[in-house]
């Protein structure tokens, strides 16, 4: 029987798990309960819409430690899997997201990192199962598919790969066995025990602290010491015993519950590896009746920005679970929210297509959409800190809510928004810049670029910080989308620094201005020829101050949006109205008035140049570079 290999993201990432970078291995038990009791809703659903019957009480999970052969067993009678279910679901870690995990953990094993390092690479990833490599040297899986004959054997001792091979099994349902790793000869008693892992007490402490809320029976043999019939002497017996209150968290008080309670269902049924940055724990009843447990994770998981990203709550009835992942219970602007549903009023039968027109779910939708809007608002008002930790992950998400649902959303998301503020140089709520607006001041200002430094170099950001007002620095491709969309906040409308329309100048100065470049008409037309259709117009600015020139905006579409653009598929390409501004103070204005007298080639030359610098100045790439530098090299030979 030959040894597959696993693929190459998938045996790094058991070397990890093999070469012990986590340092709570206990969770290998938490996981590996989780997915049987997954197996079994599955199979209960079945039985519930097929009528095939079983019930609730016929599901058990079972565990057995030996400590002389050195094994731990769980036993589920769940589901089970197929030889094609075991190889799709064992055979490969991390199914996408490979370019993301490559970045995350590079070439080599790391040296052992922080636990906040830890769980934040192993916690990005679906990697569960493979936990259980953190305290095995191998692991089989015996499985069968329910309904079916035949039963197979996964076997794997790490990173070297794994078998499948055919077996016999008398039930449905997946025997996974661990034969757990030796401790290390050491003298040190901080030394990893792999043997505690066999005891019963520890057994029973793990699934009391992760698995608890399990709605399936966790069960075990224990030895217990008990008066013998008729007689005052103790004698031990083997009993097996339910190691689980099986009370779903959900349905508890929250005045039973602790933030712990909640960390550890969370980490355990949505398989992460850090607490949620938040909870919302909530029981309508009413027009619709339902109890919801909705997380805020602290990281998105590691294919939230891919095609493949399926977002939704796991939505049951009366305790069942009828769906894994119900998008329409999301918006897509809380795509992040992890978490489930569980209603009375809902059918077991009830179809996808169903669900998208059923008028209760859409209840249930708007509660839930606006218990997430206000638990973020309090976290802002509270919890700054927090906050600020959560929109560093996902703040791109709600300003693409603003764009993608053209505005619509506004209401709900705009007071929820941070940017960075120029005056207090940290990040700031809209409603927090509105309250520090200047009594004449009319608009809003923002600058976009790449980053903070290349915003502060922009000549316009210089002119208008002189004024003496704040400005909003927009880093994120959606940004500038999403202001638009807002159109104005608090009646105050927004306006780019980066914008034709920028007005800073007092009267006086336009006319001074206007009276100039009525002058150099002449002068301007020729600089505009030489640039053909790169620009809509030339002309001198008040607004700048120490740099010779800026490019601007002219239009709906500014300059960075162009940019942004311009990265995206396709053949045709949007273009911003440019117009080139030239500093009305700087000398390079009597150089040009110069050239037009005595070498008007060399001003097509000039032209050329001050529209390179200034798209530079913009942090956009040249479409002829050579031809820049060239342009430059002349003017320094001459």
């Amino acid at each position: 029987m030959a040894k597959k290999q696993f693929k190459a993201e998938s045996k790094r990432l058991l070397e990890l798990m093999i070469n012990s970078i986590y340092t709570h291995k206990e969770i290998f038990l938490r996981e590996l309960i989780s997915n049987a009791s997954d197996a079994m809703d599955k199979l209960y659903f079945k039985s519930m819409t097929e009528n095939i019957g079983l019930s609730r009480g016929d599901f058990e999970i079972f565990i057995e430690a030996d400590g002389e052969s050195r094994t731990l067993t769980i036993t589920d009678n769940g589901i089970g899997m197929t030889k094609d279910e075991l190889e799709a679901n064992l055979g490969v870690i991390a199914k996408s997201g490979t370019n993301e995990f490559r970045k995350q953990v590079g070439d080599g094993v790391p040296d052992v990192p922080s636990e906040e390092d830890e769980m934040s690479v192993i916690g990005q990833f679906g990697v569960g199962f493979y936990s259980a490599f953190m305290v095995a040297n191998k692991v089989e899986v015996r499985s069968k598919f329910y309904g079916s004959d035949e039963a197979f054997l996964w076997t794997s001792s790490g990173a070297d790969g794994y078998t499948i091979e055919a077996c016999e099994k008398e039930n449905h349902g997946s025997e996974i066995k661990l034969y757990i790793k030796e401790n290390p000869a050491s003298d040190d008693e901080n030394h990893e025990d792999y043997e505690e892992f066999l005891l019963e007490y520890k057994v029973r402490s793990i699934v009391k602290k992760y698995s608890d809320y399990i709605r399936y029976p966790i069960k075990m043999e224990s030895l217990q010491r008990k008066k013998k019939e008729d007689s005052e002497e103790f004698e031990e017996v083997k009993e097996i015993q339910t190691l689980n209150s099986m009370v779903p968290i959900w349905k508890k008080n929250k005045s039973e519950l602790k933030d712990e309670n909640y960390n550890e269902l969370y980490k355990s049924k949505f398989h992460d590896f850090v607490d949620p940055i938040a909870h919302i724990h909530s029981k309508t009843e009413g027009t619709a009746t339902y109890n919801a447990l909705i997380f805020i994770p602290k990281k998105p998981p590691y294919d939230f920005y891919t095609k493949e990203y399926e977002k939704g709550l796991q939505l049951y009835t009366n305790g069942v679970m009828i769906m894994e992942k119900c998008g329409d219970l999301l918006p897509d602007y809380f795509s992040f929210a992890r978490g489930l549903v569980d209603s009375e009023d809902l059918s077991l039968n009830i179809s996808r297509e169903m669900l998208q027109h059923d008028r209760q779910l859409k209840i249930i939708a708007k509660s839930i959409e606006r218990s997430i809007k206000n638990e973020l608002k309090k976290m802002l008002s509270n919890e700054r800190e927090k906050y600020e930790e959560f929109w560093k992950e996902f703040g791109a998400q709600i300003k693409f809510g603003i764009y993608n649902t053209y505005g619509q959303a506004k209401d709900g998301l705009q007071d929820l928004l941070m940017f960075y503020s120029s005056s207090e140089e940290k990040n700031t709520t809209l409603e927090e810049y509105v309250v520090r607006m200047k009594e004449d001041q009319k608009s809003i200002y923002f600058a976009s670029g790449e980053s903070i430094t290349r915003i502060n170099a922009l000549p316009q950001v210089e002119a208008v910080k002189d004024k003496g007002f704040e400005i909003l620095y927009l880093t994120d491709n959606v940004d500038e989308f999403c202001l638009q969309m807002l159109v104005e906040y608090n009646e105050k409308n927004f306006m780019s620094v980066q914008s034709a329309d920028l007005d800073l100048e007092t009267e006086d100065e336009k006319a001074e201005i206007k009276q100039k470049n009525t002058d150099n008409k002449q002068l301007f037309e020729l600089m505009r020829e030489a640039l053909a259709d790169k620009v809509q117009d030339v002309r001198f600015s008040q607004k700048l101050k120490t740099l010779p020139v800026c490019v601007s905006g002219a239009g709906a579409l500014s300059v960075e949006m162009e940019k942004i653009l311009s990265q995206m598929p396709g053949d045709k390409k949007a273009k911003a109205d440019k117009i080139l501004e030239i500093n009305a103070n700087h000398a390079i204005c009597d150089k040009l008035q110069f050239l037009y007298d005595n070498d008007k080639e060399m001003l097509k030359t000039y032209a050329e140049i001050l529209y390179s610098q200034a798209m530079l100045i913009e942090g956009i790439n040249l479409e002829n570079p050579a031809e820049f530098v060239g342009q430059i090299a002349e003017l320094m030979t001459r």
